[in-house]
C-alpha cells in the first residue's frame, strides 16, 4: 500500500473515532471538536467526515457492474460502429447509453453509472453523446478507492502461487511470464503499448467467454448448476517502476 493511501485511511479512522467518542459521551459531534481532538484543520476534518470509503461486497458489486457495462460496450454489436469499435452513444433511444446500462448493470441508475465512469476517466460526455476512452475500469475518486479491488488481485496471485508450490504438476494452474533483461530503454514505450493492446484484447476475449457461460445464482434452486468464481490476471513490469522519479 502506498504511503499516501495509508495516510488517508489513518486520518479517516481518527476522524471517525473522534465522532464516535463525542457521540458516546453525549456531546455535540461538531467539526470544530473533531479538529481539536485530531489536530487536523476544520476543512480537512470536514472532508474526511464526509468521505465514504467503500469496501467489501457493495464496492465489488459496483466494480463488477461497471466492468460489465464496458464489456457490453466493446462486444455487443448494438453499441459498435461499422469497424467493430465502440460507438459514441446517445443518452437515450436505440443503441443508447441508457440502454447499455440497463442491459448490463442490473439496477444501477443510469446517472450513477455515468458519474462513476466519468470520475474514473473511463468515458467523457460530449455534445454527440457518451464516448468510451478507456476499455478498462478502475475507480480513482480517492486515494483509497481502488484498495479493495487491487488487494483482491494480490490475494489471488499469492493463492495461485501457493497452490502451485504444494500441488503436483498435473494439478497446478497456469502461471507463466515472459521477460528479458537486455531490452533497449528506447523500446520500452513501444513494447508497453504493444502489451497493453494485446493484453486488453485477450482479457476481452476471456470476459466474453465467461459471460456466455454464466449461471443464475439462486441457492434455493437445486436445479441450477453451482456458480464458481474464476479470474485470469495480466500485469506489466519493467525495472523503471522501482526507480525514484526525482533521481
Amino acid at each position: 500500500m502506498a504511503y499516501g493511501t495509508f495516510a488517508e485511511l489513518a486520518r479517516k479512522a481518527f476522524v471517525d473515532e473522534s465522532l464516535a467518542q463525542l457521540r458516546n459521551a453525549g456531546k455535540r459531534s461538531s467539526i470544530s471538536s473533531v479538529a481539536a481532538m485530531t489536530g487536523l484543520t476544520r476543512k480537512e476534518a470536514a472532508r474526511l467526515a464526509e468521505l465514504n470509503i467503500d469496501t467489501g461486497l457493495n464496492s465489488d458489486r459496483r466494480y463488477n457492474r461497471a466492468v460489465r457495462v464496458i464489456t457490453g460496450w466493446t462486444a455487443d454489436p448494438r453499441f459498435l460502429d461499422a469497424e467493430g469499435e465502440p460507438r459514441v452513444l446517445p443518452m437515450q433511444g436505440d443503441g443508447s447509453f441508457e440502454l447499455l446500462v440497463k442491459e448490463y448493470s442490473g439496477d444501477v441508475p443510469v446517472a450513477a453509472m455515468l458519474s462513476a465512469l466519468e470520475s474514473s476517466g473511463t468515458v467523457i460526455s460530449e455534445e454527440q453523446g457518451v464516448r468510451l476512452i478507456e476499455r478498462a475500469y478502475l475507480p480513482t475518486q480517492t486515494p483509497a478507492a481502488s484498495i479493495n479491488i487491487l488487494g483482491n488481485d494480490v490475494a489471488e496471485i499469492i493463492t495461485s502461487i501457493d497452490h502451485n508450490l504444494i500441488h503436483e504438476r498435473a494439478l497446478r494452474v497456469f502461471q507463466r511470464k515472459v521477460s528479458n533483461g537486455s531490452v533497449s530503454a528506447s523500446a520500452l514505450e513501444e513494447f508497453k503499448q504493444l502489451s497493453n493492446k494485446k493484453s486488453q484484447e485477450l482479457l476481452e476475449d476471456y470476459h466474453a467467454w465467461l459471460t456466455a457461460h454464466e449461471v443464475d445464482i439462486d441457492p434455493s434452486d437445486d436445479s441450477i448448476e453451482r456458480a464458481r468464481y474464476v479470474s485470469v490476471g495480466i500485469y506489466y513490469y519493467d525495472d523503471t517502476l522501482c526507480e525514484d522519479p526525482q533521481s
